[in-house]
């Protein structure tokens, strides 16, 4: 999964969080009426010169778009998501080095405002990740955000490398299945760690097998130059942007990079932007024992034995897996992978608790491995999506960093410290994540400091366990002075807007009338 994989299905994990009362409680409302044909786009720009102001600086050939937007079909492993909404595929340059060269698609959504009369442009989304598909995601999030529809249109993207939009490929399902099965992500002897250490080498490989030309190009600096170039093409003078888990590292490097073009803008469930990949596991070892001591306390259990009870839980499974109705066992990393996709929204804590009673009392392993498999994104039939090959392609592409398997044995006392569950885990997925990947890294931390941007807010959940509170000040303060929003929601779970009723309308006050909250705002 990756250091990276905590924060990688916020696409479907925030959306527990995010959703509960969105897109849960709206599956019942049936199709859609059949909608007549939209009238011809008005909110495209004619061709444009490339010195014009608020252009992107790029060749007229790609300025100059006009989105050709038509009925959706379902994407691959996804659902129609109803005449309501648009598709459209904008060009943006394979390397903005070489602006004028070889070009890739970037896949769009998109759910007209309701109000025409009043509408205040678009709103672009990123759900998290790295690797999420908005294209995917966007129409089955949208109840969240009826109210800020009523003014925007809603916009989803499949950045570069995910899904539609070029997506990367490193593995097939039959060798992602392998892995799951065979691999262990916290190895104890020298055999499991040489299949460790040999599985990530296998992936980077097939990533350059099977993408290796998209590999350099698929960084979150160069996702955000893709944002502008959208922005331009769907005719708004400044961004309006939410971005959760992930999508608020990349709306924080699209704020550095074009501060100028910076709309209203949203971010939601953090990610510290000073944390190196160690760091990154570090702050997650902290957040997912938090949560998970959090949801001891609800149970009315005392946070240190439960705790303690589940890593012997685990000892005893990583020994014996335990079996399923499938046929299919349940070994130790994914039982860990179990326990840690409810963690992201307390609506699935009751879900958490049946799991690990059938695995403690009956040893079976059915409800762990469903929770698993969600996470891993596979489906009923063994098939898997290709969200983990994007996060990691995207990750490896952003950080400068390759830590060793030496590098993660002498972590792992810090780790098991941290947290006796999670903690090895993350340890070793320090050295997994990026071994021997074939293209460097672009940084050490990513950049936000956004001098001139227009005030964003950033919303901090204290019980976030994937990207935990703490970051979010962090993002703040890198942000800048009069630029970063710090909105502090003191509840748990991955991701506050649609969850807490006090961010909510604070969000929804900010994007339709403009109203910024004092920095320091604490909803409970």
């Amino acid at each position: 999964m990756g250091v990276h994989g905590r924060i990688r299905r916020a696409a479907i994990l925030a959306g527990a969080a995010l959703l509960v009362t969105g897109v849960l409680a709206g599956c019942d409302a049936g199709p859609e009426p059949e909608a007549s044909e939209p009238p011809p786009d008005r909110r495209t720009p004619s061709a444009t010169a490339e010195d014009e102001p608020g252009s992107p600086g790029l060749p007229a050939a790609l300025t100059s778009q006009r989105p050709d937007w038509k009925r959706c079909k379902a994407p691959q492993g996804g659902t129609d998501p109803g005449s309501g909404w648009r598709c459209a595929t904008v060009d943006v340059p394979l390397d903005y080095a070489k602006p004028a060269g070889e070009t890739i698609g970037i896949a769009l959504i998109r759910k007209e405002a309701r109000d025409e009369g009043r509408r205040l442009g678009s709103m672009l989304f990123n759900f998290g990740g790295p690797g999420g598909s908005g294209v995917d995601f966007l129409p089955r999030a949208a109840s969240s955000y009826e109210k800020l529809n009523s003014r925007y249109d809603l916009v989803g993207f499949d950045p570069r490398g995910v899904a539609a939009s070029s997506g990367v490929r490193c593995r097939s399902d039959e060798e992602q299945e392998t892995t799951h099965r065979t691999v262990d992500m916290t190895p104890d002897t020298p055999a499991e760690e040489a299949a460790f250490v040999k599985d990530g080498a296998a992936f980077g490989a097939g990533c350059e097998r099977r993408s290796g030309t998209l590999l350099p190009h698929v960084g979150t600096s160069d996702a955000a130059r893709d944002m502008d170039l959208i922005r331009h093409v769907l005719g708004d003078g400044k961004l309006s942007y939410f971005g959760i888990s992930y999508g608020t590292e990349l709306g924080a490097t699209y704020a550095h990079l074009f501060p100028q073009n910076v709309g209203r803008t949203v971010l939601d469930a953090v990610v510290d932007p000073t944390a190196d990949s160690v760091g990154h596991a570090r702050n997650q070892a902290t957040g997912f024992q938090r949560a998970l001591e959090n949801y001891l306390k609800g149970r009315g259990q005392d946070p240190k034995a439960g705790t303690e009870r589940i890593a012997r839980l685990l000892q005893r499974i990583d020994g014996q897996p335990l079996p399923t109705d499938s046929g299919r066992k349940l070994n130790e990393s994914l039982a860990i992978t179990g326990i840690v996709t409810p963690l992201y929204s307390e609506s699935s804590w009751p879900a958490l608790t049946s799991a690990l009673d059938e695995a403690e009392k009956s040893g079976t392993g059915n409800e762990l491995l469903r929770l698993a498999d969600a996470y891993n994104g596979r489906d009923a039939d063994g098939g898997y999506d290709t969200q983990s090959h994007s996060q990691r392609a995207i990750s490896c592409a952003d950080t400068k960093a390759r830590p060793t398997a030496a590098d993660a044995r002498a972590l792992l006392p810090e780790f098991r410290k941290l947290s006796p569950v999670f903690g090895p885990f993350l340890a070793w997925d320090t050295a997994g994540w990026c071994a021997q990947w074939p293209v460097d890294g672009e940084h050490e931390t990513p950049e936000a400091s956004a001098p001139g941007a227009g005030p964003i807010l950033v919303i901090g959940t204290t019980g976030d366990p994937a990207t935990p509170y703490e970051g979010a000040r962090k993002m703040a303060d890198e942000l800048g002075e009069g630029v970063g929003v710090m909105v502090t929601n003191k509840g748990e779970g991955h991701g506050a807007y649609g969850e807490s009723v006090c961010v909510t309308s604070t969000v929804d006050d900010y994007f339709l009338d403009g109203k910024v909250p004092a920095d320091g705002k604490t909803c409970s």
